[in-house]
């Protein structure tokens, strides 16, 4: 009998859970470009609102998931993006770099390596989640950028664990984007 209460729980989970993962599944649509880009607001490392909606039409927008703030990889593509920034605000691109990172310690990896642009505090998951950045069932985002031009659609991305191919690549996006007068 215990055994039969048991497997009954344990399917009756099962049951429960499962139409979960399957919404998950279909809310997290993989987007490609060309898509209008999901217009996602969050809370950067000092607690001030960031809108991508404010930003259409005004900036090309480089929103970059990483998994987690000062390790090698993610601090490599940070001080990438942030030894870039000169180039980068003369294309009129704005960089916003989004992890589960708390804002304490987007604020700690900002000192640390003198970041020059904002770090979204996506402890929910709510933006990873609205752009598939998300690590399938857990709680840490995967390396992926976006480039998203004036018209709120996407105009590159990169998924590679890479940092250099990110940096590089989004280089390249940002420069055929601004030849082809749709910046």
């Amino acid at each position: 009998m215990k055994t039969n209460l048991f497997l009954m729980m344990a399917f009756g989970c099962f049951a429960f859970a499962l139409p979960s993962v399957l919404f998950a599944g279909e809310a997290a649509k993989k987007l490609t470009v060309g898509d209008a880009a999901p217009l996602v607001a969050g809370r950067d490392q000092n607690g001030k609102t960031w809108k991508l909606a404010r930003l259409v039409g005004k900036k090309i927008v480089l929103l970059y998931f990483y998994p987690k703030d000062d390790t090698a990889g993610c601090t490599k593509e940070a001080c990438g993006f942030r030894d870039r920034m000169d180039e980068l605000k003369k294309d009129n691109v704005e960089v916003i770099g989004v992890s589960f990172d708390t804002a304490d310690n987007h604020q700690m990896f900002i000192s640390k390596h003198k970041l020059n642009f904002r770090l979204l505090a996506d402890t929910d998951g709510k933006v990873a989640d609205a752009y598939g950045a998300r690590v399938a069932g857990r709680e840490i985002a995967r390396r992926v950028s976006f480039l998203i031009g004036l018209d709120g659609k996407i105009a590159h991305i990169t998924d590679n664990p890479s940092a250099d191919a990110h940096l590089n690549e989004m280089k390249d996006a940002v420069a055929k984007l601004k030849g082809k007068g749709k910046a």
